[in-house]
């Protein structure tokens, strides 16, 4: 079953069609409907199926142009399908009980043997968290990637159901002068630099256009131990060319930390810790624990991993070595009591405040091998994902109550983000010099304000598109526009083992739950005259307090009585369904005048 978030936005905008630079404004771009058809022109969701045949070019955001994850976009030249990642969304405060977010990919219902593969851009949550719900949903297309990205999709595909793995049609990219076929589309990579090992950048060749799209990206200066990237070659390559630009930074105006400050920062906090020295980062970080491992052998310290994601990256990075562990430097989380408090560095998850990862289980005191003291040294060294600012803010302030050493980016440059800043994606556009600007993964006020930076520097506002979930963005060889129609991306929430079941309509109900609580009332009636016998039961949890509330409930039992008898007054078959009808909406209007808060009324009728 899938559910629908908030009604659909108005479709698109209203633009002429584009053309290129210079030119004069070409044809629609789709098909005028013949005159001597006596079919009604076709619209909405049926025009999308007459048109989806032409030779056009189609990039259909699927997800992450209204928020922070759930990235899945959907490339379509003809009958052939490409895709770019299937992340997931972390929920938000009003999804209760939901374990996250994932793409809806109903229009790709039907469709699944024009998918001639998925691409995985990196290994991020948000980039590859849905593969497993999705990849077998769309009948296992080939998947494509670097080894690290991959291995990191088959694990999860593994955790979800074992053995399935096996399923996976996997093509490796190999070198990033690679090609490959993909139908109409032609493939090929470009290096970019993003806080995890083997991002790569991905360019799509139509013959109606070249998208470039980096996937999340930043700009290192003076990077340690690589080269900086020059994007100046992708100025070069066939036109006309599409920008697909990751624009989270598109309202950060501070100067980037430097890696080099980052790690000089990092070390001389490991240097002068009192005694254990404890670094929550990111599982994916592998550049920044290999660092620190370097580091802690070279000042004979020993560390320790905890986070089972954070172990699973380790051991997958060192198995295609991508890392090498310097002998003896890693110790057991069990055995750091068997070094000294200052020779000890634990690198561990929960930088988020996640709720069972490492860092939340130490500071709530439920680990089992680690409790904070006075003299350990505790650092974030993540920035904090959009969402996540309370959760991050609580773990914070009982860290400071248990330790006398905390340390973040508010206070010292602890980590380097993975996403640039205004600077650099003005550097991009000027290097890439794109004929179309998409931006893309971000809520929408961050695309609009990367749409204005572009405009600033000389863009014309017809060729830059914002997106939102669902827009068809449409390209000819004359022409480029938002076709008004848009493909469904309702929220698909994942609760469990369930994908799908969780509705809007239970979510509502347990915003309810969580807000007025829930009002039961038990009424036992006698078949044969139809009256109440005794006094009607009530349970309430998370409404009032019962023990406290005697003087409602004896109003409440009393309101019970009045609407059962008036409803067996009458004479005649009584319907107990119009009966508990009016037992929840009149209660709840009572209680709602009594206590300004309305729970939900579950009323039970037992006629005996």
């Amino acid at each position: 079953m899938i559910t629908q978030r908030h009604p659909a936005r108005p479709g698109g905008y209203n633009r002429k069609p584009l053309s290129p630079a210079g030119a004069k404004e070409g044809p629609r771009a789709y098909p005028a409907w013949p005159e001597n058809n006596p079919a009604p022109m076709p619209t909405g969701r049926q025009a999308i199926k007459v048109w989806r045949g032409d030779n056009s070019l189609k990039i259909i955001p699927l997800g992450g142009c209204e928020e922070v994850g759930r990235n899945m976009t959907c490339f379509e030249y003809g009958q052939d399908i490409v895709l770019l990642d299937m992340g997931l969304q972390f929920p938000e405060e009003d999804m209760p009980g939901i374990d996250y977010v994932i793409p809806n990919v109903e229009y790709l219902k039907g469709k699944e043997k024009n998918i001639r593969g998925v691409i995985f851009s990196h290994g991020h949550l948000d980039h590859i968290g849905a593969a497993a719900i999705l990849l077998p949903k769309l009948g296992n297309p080939q998947i494509i990637g670097r080894p690290l990205t991959l291995e990191m999709v088959k694990h999860r595909v593994e955790d979800l159901q074992r053995g399935a793995s096996k399923k996976l049609k996997t093509l490796y990219i190999e070198n990033l002068q690679q090609k490959i076929n993909l139908g109409s589309f032609t493939l090929s990579f470009f290096q970019i630099e993003h806080a995890i090992m083997d991002a790569v950048g991905v360019i799509l060749e139509t013959p109606d256009g070249t998208i470039i799209h980096p996937g999340d990206w930043t700009i290192e200066k003076n990077p340690q131990g690589r080269p900086e990237i020059d994007y100046g070659h992708l100025a070069n390559i066939k036109r006309p060319t599409i920008l697909m630009l990751e624009s989270l930074g598109a309202t950060n105006s501070k100067e980037p930390v430097t890696e080099e400050e980052m790690l000089n920062n990092l070390y001389n906090l490991i240097n002068k810790a009192p005694g254990r020295i404890i670094i929550a980062t990111f599982s994916s970080q592998i550049q920044r624990i290999r660092q620190i491992l370097e580091h802690a052998a070279k000042t004979n310290k020993k560390v320790a991993l905890d986070g089972f994601s954070m172990k699973l990256n380790i051991e997958l990075a060192t198995k295609l070595g991508y890392i090498k562990i310097p002998k003896g430097v890693i110790i057991p989380i069990d055995k750091i009591h068997t070094v000294p408090d200052n020779k000890v560095v634990v690198i561990c998850t929960g930088g988020q405040g996640e709720e069972m990862a490492a860092l939340s289980r130490i500071v709530a005191g439920n680990h089992r091998f680690i409790k904070i003291k006075k003299e350990d040294t505790v650092v974030f060294s993540s920035s904090v994902i959009p969402g996540n600012e309370r959760t991050v803010q609580r773990v914070k302030d009982n860290l400071y109550r248990q330790s006398d050493n905390v340390y973040h980016s508010d206070i010292i440059d602890v980590h380097i983000s993975g996403h640039s800043n205004i600077d650099g994606i003005k550097h991009m556009l000027r290097e890439i010099k794109p004929d179309y600007f998409i931006p893309v993964y971000a809520n929408h006020y961050f695309l609009k304000e990367a749409s204005k930076i572009a405009q600033g520097m000389g863009f014309r506002k017809d060729r830059i598109f914002v997106p939102d979930n669902g827009s068809i963005i449409k390209f000819t060889q004359n022409s480029a526009e938002i076709l008004k129609e848009k493909v469904p991306v309702n929220y698909v929430f994942v609760d469990g083992l369930g994908v799908g079941d969780v509705g809007e309509i239970v979510l509502r109900d347990r915003q309810m739950l969580a807000e007025d609580g829930m009002f039961v009332i038990v009424t036992v009636i006698d078949k044969r005259t139809g009256q109440v016998r005794g006094s009607p039961d009530i349970i309430s949890r998370g409404f009032i307090y019962l023990r406290e509330s005697k003087d409602l409930l004896a109003q409440t039992r009393k309101k019970v009585i009045e609407i059962v008898d008036k409803s067996a007054g009458h004479g005649g078959a009584i319907n107990w369904t119009y009966v508990k009808d009016e037992i929840r909406n009149k209660v709840g209007d009572f209680l709602a005048t009594k206590t300004s808060r309305r729970p939900m009324i579950l009323p039970v009728v037992i006629e005996v």
